[in-house]
């Protein structure tokens, strides 16, 4: 990925926090990583918890945001997910997997923010 890919994609993570906090999120790890995946956030939302993958874009050549979180990348996140339940043991809690779509235009941002954007199993 180019080093403006990464720019792009830390300053839209960034973005996707403060964006998930004025909407009531309590964030709760950003960048969790296991040797399956890597989850952009793990948050609270009331009693929720939210595995949430955010996609940034400046343009919608090619493709929505969302649409690059492929049946692959799902599983992985869904793989990551159940590592992070297991190893706080919250096998018992409410999950929910969320995807919010950045568009950076002209130095600011636009958020689109999609609840139950795939379902584990």
């Amino acid at each position: 990925m180019p080093d403006d890919r990464k720019f792009l994609g830390r300053e839209g993570e960034s973005a996707a926090i403060g964006f998930l906090q004025a909407h009531g999120f309590k964030i709760l790890e950003t960048n969790f990583r296991t040797r399956a995946a890597e989850i952009d956030i793990i948050a609270k939302d009331h009693e929720i918890l939210c595995f949430i993958e955010v996609k940034t874009r400046r343009s919608i050549k090619k493709g929505l945001p969302k649409e690059s979180v492929t049946p692959s990348k799902q599983h992985k996140i869904i793989l990551g997910a159940s590592f992070y339940l297991k190893k706080h043991r919250l096998l018992e809690s409410r999950v929910r997997f969320d995807v919010v779509e950045v568009f950076e235009k002209e130095g600011r941002f636009e958020f689109n923010l999609i609840k139950n954007a795939f379902q584990a199993g």
